[in-house]
């Protein structure tokens, strides 16, 4: 009986006529979840740190091939990545280190760097969408992507200059999701191709979207989960 107490806590309460039970996670669950996160994370850093070595490295050289779809556009997309890795790369620093909160100051000042970086890459976006020759529905595909990256971002400043700690970092994670997706996006094309679908407009299109929305989806179910650790058993009185 001392073994149980010390591993699960019991909570009840009472609902709609109801009793309601609930029981904590125990160690073993805490542990596991935490390994996951750490797991998780370390696989976004990973995938990350390829996709920037190999998207941003095919133009390292200004007579790369790569640079042919860019005609004329150079600005923007050296804007474009310019702020798309600053982001990347301020992002994980954000959300996962803790010395912020003993430095709240230092932690304000990177915060401000990863909106320059979101906010530069978004007028990038704008500049390089606006300018291609792709057709409308790559073009709707990108500018959602960016627009949901702007507004995810707009809405994590606006909530923590209202003092809204929590809201704040939640949106931020949001926003993050949304950073990620070019990485998945990258990801996901060879797959599509490989699995036996032609790379037509309507697939990149399908695959932008599904590129931040897939992201957005998978925190909102995890934040749900965090929310509401409980599974409660609903016993009739």
């Amino acid at each position: 009986m001392a073994h149980f107490r010390s591993d699960y806590v019991v909570k009840s309460a009472n609902r709609k006529g109801g009793h309601a039970v609930g029981v904590l996670p125990s160690r073993r669950e805490n542990v596991v979840r935490t390994l996951s996160r750490v797991v998780g994370w370390l696989v976004v850093v990973l995938v990350s740190a390829e996709f920037l070595l190999a998207a941003y490295g095919k133009y390292g050289l200004l007579d790369s091939p790569a640079y042919g779809r860019f005609v004329d556009r150079h600005g923007w997309l050296w804007l474009h990545l310019a702020g798309g890795v600053v982001a990347i790369v301020a992002g994980p620093v954000q959300l996962l280190a803790r010395w912020w909160f003993e430095r709240p100051v230092l932690h304000r000042r990177v915060g401000y760097l990863y909106f320059g970086g979101v906010l530069t890459a978004s007028a990038a976006a704008a500049g390089l969408i606006a300018t291609t020759p792709a057709p409308l529905s790559i073009k709707l595909g990108f500018a959602g992507t960016a627009l949901a990256w702007l507004t995810t971002a707009l809405l994590a400043m606006i909530a923590i200059h209202r003092g809204r700690v929590e809201r704040h970092r939640t949106w931020m994670i949001r926003n993050y999701a949304v950073t990620l997706a070019p990485v998945l996006f990258r990801l996901m094309l060879p797959v599509a191709i490989a699995s036996g679908l032609a790379p037509s407009g309507a697939l990149i299109s399908c695959l932008l979207w599904a590129s931040w929305l897939l992201p957005l989806v998978t925190v909102e179910a995890f934040r749900r989960r965090e929310r509401d650790p409980l599974k409660h058993d609903y016993i009739p009185s």
